[in-house]
């Protein structure tokens, strides 16, 4: 059963040694949906303790991911001279982010937070000192070559590879001696022949057999503590109540629970997400998972379609309901709905949300999101000529970047071949004469009454002389250049006289090309 702490304090916990990816994006959601829910506490903490991976781009590329998305945390250290000790209890170097709004777009620029590991190397060496003075840890000076052959002797016997202990029973002076002599070592923690279980709030309870881990390395030095070890004081020095995190992580979580018991540390709550998976059901492939968040933004995903995409990723609602806002989500979300199976990424379902979320937005609003495309793409256009435009297209848009693909003959008549003007098995003669006519007949309609209603009483009786096909099929290619497009008459409409009169003009010296 799973029992909510009275204080629900989650973590996202990114390396920034790449992209923030789909994957990252998953966790940092279900830990924000979980936080609020319960009324908790959201807090990004950058693990960034491999120095010569890490990169400050990767940090912002996170954070502004997470911003993008609409998932602020809740909180972050305000930086000072004065480090916490051993005993100090994090809430003293908080601060909300929301007491300080004006600073809430860009809080990682300034004073105010995330955590970074980096910035709290003080804090990991008086724990590994704790530890290496009670005897749960040693150095370790085992060679690389010793290892591998350890590894390879016990592989060939048929049993778990792990470290034979070799340097468990060294003295304190001679592993003193050891260091000073520049002999290279790294920290272990001494596991106990015992065996670790926990209650997963997703799978239950798991056991594992902690004989067969062997002493794990904990630090490379006392100023380079590894992942497995930081994340666990962090966590308790953090108060993290429930640790929500990818289904990867579960071979971790019984050296941090060996951890967390050495140093005497309340255990959090764990629950682990299924993988990801492409539609085969196989692991997801590089093309996605590795695919930065932001590449999502740049072809023209709206970040409430990808929120909501990425909700169902594992989870799922009571009911059949599949648009959801940030909000709802917020009331729906429960651990119990999240699936301990892989789950399934569909390409093609991410499009249809994207198309829904798009239809939902006003026009305005919509202008407003294609701002960023139109200047890359150096598009100036009146704004009551783009909202003609917009609401022409927007039903046929799956992404923001779909609408320069099916908008772009509205600012520039793309060339297109002749043959393209001919409907069906039509003579090119007709071609000819029906452009001539509806030539004639639309340069004598008014500018004024230019409108849709008009443009089709005006050629209602060539329609009925030639067929609906045979007249709006050439006037569609005329002032599109395509095949597919939307009605020719509100293309029409939204040109204007004088532009539609152009191109039915250009459209009659290419049929007239065919016939010469």
């Amino acid at each position: 059963m799973m029992t909510v702490h009275e204080s629900v304090r989650v973590r996202m916990a990114p390396s920034p040694t790449g992209l923030f990816n789909l994957g990252g994006a998953r966790t940092a959601l279900f830990n924000w949906l979980f936080a609020k829910k319960h009324g908790g506490k959201f807090i990004v903490r950058i693990e960034d303790t491999d120095i010569q991976r890490s990169k400050r781009e990767y940090e912002e590329n996170i954070l502004e991911s997470l911003q993008w998305l609409g998932l602020e945390w809740d909180e972050g250290p305000q930086y000072a001279d004065e480090r916490g000790s051993l005993n100090a209890q994090m809430n003293a170097d908080t601060i909300s982010v929301n007491q300080c709004s004006n600073q809430r777009k860009s809080a990682y620029r300034g004073d105010y937070g995330p955590y970074r590991q980096s910035e709290r190397l003080d804090i990991y060496e008086e724990y590994l000192k704790k530890l290496l003075s009670e005897k749960k840890a040693y150095f370790c000076f085992c060679s690389k070559e010793q290892l591998d052959a350890e590894k390879q002797a016990m592989q060939a016997q048929g049993l778990a590879s792990k470290y034979s202990g070799h340097c468990a029973s060294l003295g304190e002076e001679e592993a003193e001696q050891k260091r000073k002599k520049g002999e290279k070592s790294v920290i272990r923690l001494r596991i106990p022949q015992a065996e670790v279980e926990f209650h997963d709030l997703i799978r239950g309870k798991i056991k594992f057999d902690a004989s067969l881990m062997g002493d794990i390395v904990i630090a490379r030095d006392l100023q380079s503590p590894l992942y497995g070890f930081a994340v666990v004081i962090d966590d308790a020095l953090m108060k993290i109540s429930h640790v929500l995190r990818g289904e990867e992580h579960i071979s971790n979580t019984p050296g941090q629970i060996l951890l967390q018991k050495a140093l005497g540390f309340t255990e959090p709550h764990y629950a682990h997400l299924p993988l990801i998976l492409g539609k085969d059901r196989k692991k997801l492939s590089k093309r996605y998972m590795d695919t930065s968040l932001f590449e999502y933004k740049k072809q023209g995903y709206v970040p409430e379609a990808l929120v909501n995409f990425i909700a169902f990723l594992g989870w799922h609602p009571k009911d059949e309901k599949e648009i959801f806002t940030l909000d709802e989500l917020v009331k729906e979300f429960d651990l119990k709905r999240v699936q301990k199976a892989g789950a399934v990424f569909n390409p093609e379902k991410l499009d249809w949300l994207n198309g829904q979320y798009i239809k939902r937005l006003t026009i305005e609003e919509l202008i407003a999101r294609l701002e960023p495309f139109l200047l890359e793409k150096n598009i100036a256009a009146s704004e009551e000529f783009l909202k003609k435009i917009v609401e022409a297209e927007r039903d046929r848009m799956k992404t923001l970047k779909d609408f320069f693909v099916l908008t772009d003959f509205f600012f520039k008549l793309p060339d297109y071949e002749a043959n393209l003007l001919v409907w069906k098995q039509e003579p090119v003669s007709n071609i000819k004469t029906i452009l001539e006519k509806a030539f004639g007949i639309i340069k004598n309609i008014g500018a004024e009454n230019f409108e849709r209603v008009q443009l089709f009483a005006s050629l209602d009786d060539l329609v009925n002389e030639y067929g609906r096909g045979a007249v709006f099929w050439p006037l569609r290619v005329a002032v599109s250049g395509k095949s597919a497009s939307p009605d020719p008459l509100v293309i029409m409409e939204i040109l204007g006289k004088d532009e539609t009169v152009r191109r039915i003009g250009i459209a009659k010296d290419k049929i007239e090309s065919l016939i010469a």
